[in-house]
């Protein structure tokens, strides 16, 4: 049966959302709540025009800052339904119970093939470290966009690297298990971006499979996303830029190299939810224990 679709705001992830979703064949209709034109979409003005529609499939990808507002008015008005918020959960801390309807987190790199063939290639193998960079350069991130006017820079949004940049710190705890202990966090802004956000977070501890350092900013000119693993007779180094792998064995190196584009994650994620396959998706109460574990990384003292 085909289903029908809202998708909350239409900034550059909506779009994206909306523009990835059109091509599913089992989707019949794609609504947008928005204020600006969405070109062929249809367009709701408010979200109680939701009861109207009655969608199979609710997107929030509005600014962060509004994520509760919208799912705490769904979980009340509507229910068996399925609800994709993107990250982060919430900008700050929130309790709302969820008991109507299925509620997942946008943590997409769970889909990734290379954070899959991770996943698989450490199980049953002793890791003594993981090394995680994500390195970018905000004012490159959108186009046509003035940066210091994104949602990004905003703190009254959710702007901020940590929870722009959270992905890394999601994955982290799906492949290596929870984080154990905290040894160090620093969080700040030290760049000169037109930002009232942190820029820079470092993060070292340990999880319950092994100890790991992050290492996230968006002031950087040389983007990097990579992944150094070091085990027990082998290291891995993962690009998740150039989608490439390799891995170190004895004196022997493995290559492997994955031809996807950049929306693979995306649409593996929602082939996955319109399947009612969750078995790799962020649970909501997963989006609530890293919103916990966020506020802990802020809080830190040295």
């Amino acid at each position: 049966m085909k289903k029908k679709i809202l998708i909350i705001g239409f900034g550059s992830i909506g779009k994206k959302h909306a523009k990835l979703l059109k091509n599913f064949k089992n989707i019949s209709e794609i609504y947008i709540l928005t204020k600006q034109s969405c070109g062929n979409f249809k367009k709701i003005k408010h979200i109680s025009e939701v009861n109207i529609i009655n969608p199979d499939y609710v997107v929030i990808c509005s600014r962060t800052s509004e994520h509760y507002k919208y799912l705490s008015y769904l979980e009340k008005n509507i229910k068996n339904k399925i609800i994709l918020v993107e990250k982060p959960l919430f900008k700050d801390t929130k309790k709302l119970k969820i008991k109507k309807n299925k509620v997942i987190v946008g943590y997409n790199l769970r889909y990734h093939p290379i954070i899959k063939f991770i996943k698989k290639y450490i199980n049953n193998k002793k890791v003594f470290s993981v090394n995680i960079i994500c390195h970018s350069y905000l004012p490159n991130w959108r186009k046509n966009i003035n940066y210091a006017k994104s949602n990004s820079a905003k703190q009254i949004y959710g702007g901020g690297a940590l929870l722009e940049l959270s992905h890394e710190i999601d994955y982290l705890q799906w492949i290596f298990k929870k984080i154990k202990k905290i040894n160090y966090a620093e969080i700040g802004k030290i760049s000169n971006l037109k930002i009232d956000t942190e820029d820079s977070v470092i993060i070292m501890g340990k999880t319950y499979l092994a100890n790991f350092s992050i290492d996230l900013n968006f002031f950087s000119q040389s983007a990097q996303r990579s992944i150094l693993i070091n085990g027990n007779n082998f290291t891995l180094k993962a690009d998740l830029i150039n989608n490439s792998i390799e891995i170190f064995k004895m004196k022997r190196k493995k290559s492997i190299k994955f031809n996807i584009d950049n929306n693979y994650s995306y649409k593996e994620q929602h082939k996955s939810i319109l399947s009612n396959n969750y078995k790799n998706s962020c649970s909501y109460n997963e989006g609530l224990k890293l919103m916990l574990l966020f506020n802990k990384i802020k809080n830190f003292k040295k």
